[in-house]
């Protein structure tokens, strides 16, 4: 059901008839702006609160057992609202609107403009290594649909509307007005105009408004550049980005086995008693693979890299060694199993964060390797977020909302050159090995896709 009860529809018709169709367009992405953003608010408070309870329990040198038992708890409390509650998948939410993009008339359920909100506060919030910014991508995107159902808007509008509301959450989340209207493009392949943009400008700005308003300036890890680019080191970035290629491809392919592997365990019950577990044991050996993992991506990129061993067995490890080189390679390569584990089993949540996570490994694990066989002294927050955004082009196919998010991020544009070099290569490598981003894979696997010529289009009509 979708909003069409007489009671909430005829006054939205109503409303309808008294302003002309442009102008009302543009209202609705007003509305549609506001409540994405109000809907990232949520979710990032009720996970921050969450995850803040549980690291307040531990000391920094010491293991901390609580990761041991609330991955499951989470994740069991997750499958129990899905299953029972809301009695429906509320899994992948980007691929959920590519879907309703291409096969479902524009039409998202009703439910996902909160259901994905409670699961992720959950998951991610307990311990479950996974994103939110799928599930609040797919509710704004909800949202968008929902709207232009119960305001009566065509099929085309209503494409527009989940667009601009998949550009205001993204946009929310990190306050990357910019980033936010080229993911809407870029990722879900929107046919853009001169007059359909301006929908997703206004909503990509409204987003962020209301973000700012209730939560502050602060982002979820604003970093201002201490140190310019150097040109004298454009090939290492040319190398990241190869690397971070082959990251890519690996996060791509031991994602899909390993979500498949826990999914053929029949059971519901076992499936979350074994991917829970798996979960909760490596996060108890590498604490950060805990939640989103941005409280990590704080701590690297303040300089603090040896508070990652907090609450684990490498506490004592020296930041400067190889041994702690290795510590960092074994973080980058089980967060891809953490983050498979938690949704095979029934957790909720994305990709986009693990995939920054991930980078931003990648990046730091560089240069310390540079650093320490002595080819060159690298600067390490800027390889750091140069390496966040050559995983997003990689692993989500979108170089372009790539650059502009760290150079927002960043606020400014000093790190531009390097941010194209690593996100182009990155981008280039992957799809060397692995022709479809982790959203239309599936659909490709499935012989849904309908055009593999993501420039005209990864999913048309």
């Amino acid at each position: 059901m979708f909003f069409d009860d007489n009671v909430t529809r005829k006054p939205a018709l109503y409303l309808k008839r008294l302003i002309r169709h442009k102008q009302f367009v543009l209202l609705l992405s007003i509305m549609v702006g506001l409540a994405a953003g109000l809907a990232a608010v949520i979710l990032k408070t009720s996970v921050h609160y969450i995850e803040a309870y549980v690291r307040d329990q531990a000391n920094v040198d010491a293991e901390n057992f609580y990761y041991l038992i609330l991955p499951v708890l989470g994740i069991l409390i997750t499958v129990f609202f899905t299953v029972y509650v809301i009695k429906d998948d509320i899994s992948h939410g980007v691929s959920k609107i590519l879907k309703a993009l291409s096969k479902g008339e524009s039409r998202m359920k009703p439910h996902f403009m909160y259901s994905g909100l409670v699961g992720c506060s959950v998951t991610s919030g307990m311990g479950g290594s996974v994103g939110m910014e799928a599930p609040i991508l797919a509710t704004g995107a909800a949202m968008g649909s929902n709207f232009g159902v119960w305001f009566g808007q065509s099929h085309r509008t209503r494409m527009l509307l989940i667009g601009a509301g998949t550009a205001g959450a993204l946009a929310a989340i990190f306050k990357a007005p910019i980033a936010g209207v080229i993911f809407a493009i870029e990722v879900l392949a929107l046919e853009v105009s001169a007059a359909s943009i301006i929908p997703l400008l206004i909503s990509a700005v409204t987003g962020p408004l209301v973000s700012t308003f209730m939560l502050g300036k602060s982002i979820e890890f604003y970093f201002s550049i201490q140190e310019p680019f150097e040109y004298r080191n454009i090939l290492f970035y040319v190398v990241l980005g190869i690397v971070c290629g082959l990251v890519s491809v690996y996060f791509l392919r031991t994602n899909s086995r390993i979500e498949n592997a826990v999914q053929k365990i029949k059971s519901k019950f076992w499936r979350i008693m074994l991917g829970g577990g798996a979960v909760g044991l490596l996060i108890f050996l590498f604490p950060p693979l805990y939640g989103e993992g941005y409280a990590a991506m704080k701590m690297i990129l303040s300089g603090n890299i040896h508070d990652l061993s907090n609450n684990s067995l490498f506490y004592n490890l020296d930041e400067n060694s190889w041994a702690f080189v290795g510590y960092l390679g074994l973080v980058l390569v089980l967060k891809v199993a953490a983050m498979s584990l938690t949704t095979g089993s029934g957790g909720i949540g994305g990709a986009f964060a693990p995939s920054l996570f991930m980078g931003g490994i990648t990046g730091a694990a560089f240069v310390k390797v540079v650093n320490l066989l002595g080819f060159s002294t690298l600067i390490q927050s800027n390889f750091i977020l140069v390496g966040m955004a050559g995983l997003i082009a990689g692993v989500i196919s979108a170089p372009l909302t790539a650059i502009f998010l760290i150079a927002e991020i960043t606020g400014g544009y000093a790190l531009f050159i390097p941010l194209i070099v690593t996100s182009s290569l990155a981008y280039i490598t992957t799809r060397l090995w692995e022709p479809y981003s982790i959203y239309t894979r599936g659909f490709a696997l499935s012989g849904e896709l309908v055009t593999h010529d993501r420039d005209k289009s990864a999913l048309t009509l």
